[in-house]
């Protein structure tokens, strides 16, 4: 079964239209399908409108609190082992979604759209290459479009795992540390005609701040490990700072207040154990998470007895 899950938040001149489009491309696959619609708390007609359509599931969230959270109601609500989301601004184009179903009927876990052919502003454009790149470079996935909110995925590789903040965005990440096959399709993308647009710069950052989240949370790189590899340049640089002072010392070239080594004796030092305490604590809460809320870091495929 097939769930085409959206949120919208004052999207009242869309919703219909999104809906006649998704169900039309739905049908289209021959499979079992429902709609979920989460409304984030709209403020204007949306949710009047989303009572009118038929067939449809209607979340209502009590407040505003963000796409992530409202995405995360509508997967964990939806019935079907395959989801699919959109926005709810119709830049998305739900026609894409019976080329997408046949990517999974390949045997893709996830099938991630690529807005080709953006229509967005220069500078959202331009925030967007730069964020991909930092992206890519984090995860270590090669893919294009990551912020794409078309994406086709088997729902089992999110079970135990709540999305918040802005973590939809590397829905692609989390899926691929949990063992997901992912694939990218170039997608549709359109204009926005009606509505305003709910992205910013600040958002943007959001998304970025996220980012480091996912990487350990998911990944394989134990925060330790990293911030004890920092921690343990700095105190290579200081100690080093500190040889070269003493020499300069020694061989009567400069006193110690004459340079500024021993400034960076301290900083590289102080900086060294503050990173070797944060990674400790992160690696505390790390723990914390995978005992406190019962799940794993990987996903169990099948099992099979021969």
């Amino acid at each position: 079964m097939i769930s085409a899950v959206f949120p919208a938040y004052n999207e009242e001149d869309n919703v219909v239209e999104l809906h006649r489009r998704i169900l039309e491309a739905l049908k289209k696959t021959g499979e079992p399908f429902e709609i979920v619609a989460v409304d984030n708390a709209s403020t204007d007609g949306t949710y009047t409108k989303l009572k009118t359509l038929s067939p449809i599931t209607i979340i209502r969230i009590a407040y505003n609190i963000g796409q992530t959270a409202g995405l995360d109601a509508g997967i964990h609500a939806a019935k079907g082992d395959i989801i699919v989301t959109l926005d709810a601004d119709l830049q998305n184009d739900p026609s894409d979604i019976p080329a997408m179903f046949k990517k999974i009927q390949e045997g893709y876990d996830l099938v991630a759209g690529w807005r080709v052919n953006r229509h967005d502003t220069p500078g959202r454009k331009i925030f967007s290459r730069g964020a991909n790149l930092i992206t890519r470079t984090v995860l270590g996935i090669r893919l294009h479009d990551y912020a794409c909110a078309t994406k086709m995925f088997r729902k089992k590789f999110l079970n135990g795992i709540h999305l918040y903040g802005e973590m939809h965005v590397f829905l692609a990440g989390i899926m691929h540390f949990r063992g997901a096959r992912i694939v990218e399709m170039p997608v549709k993308h359109h204009n926005r005609i009606a509505g305003l647009s709910k992205h910013n710069f600040i958002k943007g950052a959001k998304d970025l701040a996220d980012l480091f989240t996912i990487r350990f949370l998911f990944g394989t790189t134990r925060p330790l490990v990293l911030f004890g590899s920092l921690a343990f340049s700095c105190f290579a640089l200081s100690g080093a700072a500190l040889i070269a002072a003493i020499v300069l010392k020694i061989i009567a070239y400069a006193n110690f207040a004459q340079t500024p080594l021993p400034l960076l004796v301290a900083f590289f030092g102080i900086s060294g154990l503050m990173l070797f305490m944060m990674g400790l604590i992160a690696e505390l809460v790390l723990r914390s998470y995978y005992e406190t809320t019962n799940s794993t870091p990987y996903v169990i495929d099948s099992i099979e007895h021969q």
